[in-house]
């Protein structure tokens, strides 16, 4: 079915001006990145206003039309670019003023004289040249990393940009060779091109921004707004998986209480009390190191899991935390200023680690013991013959 480029120009300026609505309207849901959300809205609304200039080109005298249609339209890629660029907090603000200044001038020096050469060939480089900067960027984007949409992205962008490289570097070549009937192909394929781009663009921005909002607010109902460690749903959700995966190896699981936490916070205040929790967090984070499971599972209680060599040496670590906490946390350069100690309970397993909660409830039972014992010590559970400890 054949569709004539006026009723593409028609599509395309629908649609973006339908994906600019869907991105405003979603401004509210993503408060964080309200700045990147308002400038590509206004970029595909540009573009749009571009493309009805296009249209609309003809009625205005000798080479203005073109040239301020070409400008708007520039300026809507430069916004698309800038959204994008904003999601790692970067911008392109005097190199977008100065592209269009570039732009204005080779349409006032050129434009009267060769305005059929500067409207099918010159005018693509700098759409080529901000679409591949446009991919760079997402590609750049390392917070994004994981999510699908940003693939897609940078394939749309790069495939933009390659169309308009060809256009304003092979294309006059091919035109020389075979004629205006591949101008003509070359601007077809543009506008089919440029239907795509418009719709899949706006779309798949919008899904990367939802789903990077999604994966932070999963990752907030999963930590712990204090210490900024893993809370109790997310210690057995990630604890289960890297059991799983370290079977039959070595596992062990470490239960913490800070003794005498209800009298710090009665003598200097929960103020202090925050500070001494989220001291023994950095402790026993620095102490454990990335491949830990380590998490606050309650008031003044944590939690952690071990795996293969670390697991091996959970006592060493286990009472180097002890002795770290109680010097840091005392030091009032360093740390609180205020004196106070952490009981362990540990229980290791060879090559049979029971489910996570069992691994807990048998570190828990050590771990009453220690508190029993006087505390600011780390007691071994007492577990069969496979044990580690044992």
């Amino acid at each position: 079915m054949y569709v004539d480029l006026h009723t593409l120009y028609l599509l395309i300026i629908g649609t973006l001006l339908a994906s600019a609505g869907m991105i405003f309207w979603e401004l509210r849901a993503h408060p964080l990145r309200s700045k990147t959300l308002r400038l590509l809205g206004v970029g595909f609304a540009t573009l749009a206003a571009g493309c009805v200039l296009i249209l609309f080109r003809r009625e205005l005298p000798g080479a203005y039309g073109a040239a301020l249609s070409n400008l708007v339209v520039l300026s809507g890629y430069l916004l698309v670019l800038n959204g994008v660029a904003s999601l790692r907090g970067r911008q392109y603000r005097g190199a977008s003023f100065g592209l269009l200044a570039v732009m204005a001038l080779v349409w006032a020096v050129t434009g009267e004289r060769w305005l059929d050469i500067v409207w099918a060939y010159a005018s693509a480089v700098p759409i080529a040249l901000i679409s591949a900067m446009t991919s760079l960027e997402m590609l750049r984007c390392r917070s994004m990393q994981a999510l699908q949409p940003r693939r897609i992205i940078v394939v749309v962008t790069g495939i933009h940009a390659l169309l308009y490289a060809g256009r304003a570097f092979v294309l006059p070549w091919m035109v020389a060779q075979y004629g205006q009937p591949v101008l003509m192909a070359a601007s077809n394929i543009t506008m089919y091109e440029g239907v795509l781009y418009s719709v899949i663009l706006p779309m798949t921005l919008l899904k990367l921004i939802r789903e990077e909002t999604h994966g932070q607010l999963l990752q907030e109902s999963q930590t712990d707004y204090l210490t900024r460690l893993g809370n109790r749903r997310w210690f057995f959700e990630q604890g289960a998986r890297v059991i799983g995966a370290a079977a039959p190896g070595p596992v062990a699981v470490l239960a913490f209480d800070l003794d005498h936490f209800k009298v710090i916070n009665d003598l200097h205040g929960h103020e202090t009390g925050d500070k001494v929790l989220t001291s023994f967090a950095g402790v026993a984070q620095g102490a454990a190191g990335p491949g830990a499971v380590l998490a606050r599972i309650g008031g003044e209680e944590f939690a952690c899991l071990l795996a293969g060599d670390d697991a091996r040496r959970a006592h060493l670590l286990a009472e180097g935390i002890v002795r770290r906490f109680a010097e840091t946390v005392a030091d009032p350069v360093r740390g609180v200023g205020v004196p106070a100690t952490v009981s362990v309970g540990l229980a290791q397993f060879d090559d049979d680690a029971p489910v996570l909660a069992a691994g807990l409830a048998a570190a828990d039972r050590a771990l009453y013991r220690a508190k029993a014992l006087g505390g600011n010590r780390v007691e071994l559970a007492g577990l069969s013959a496979s044990s580690a400890a044992a």
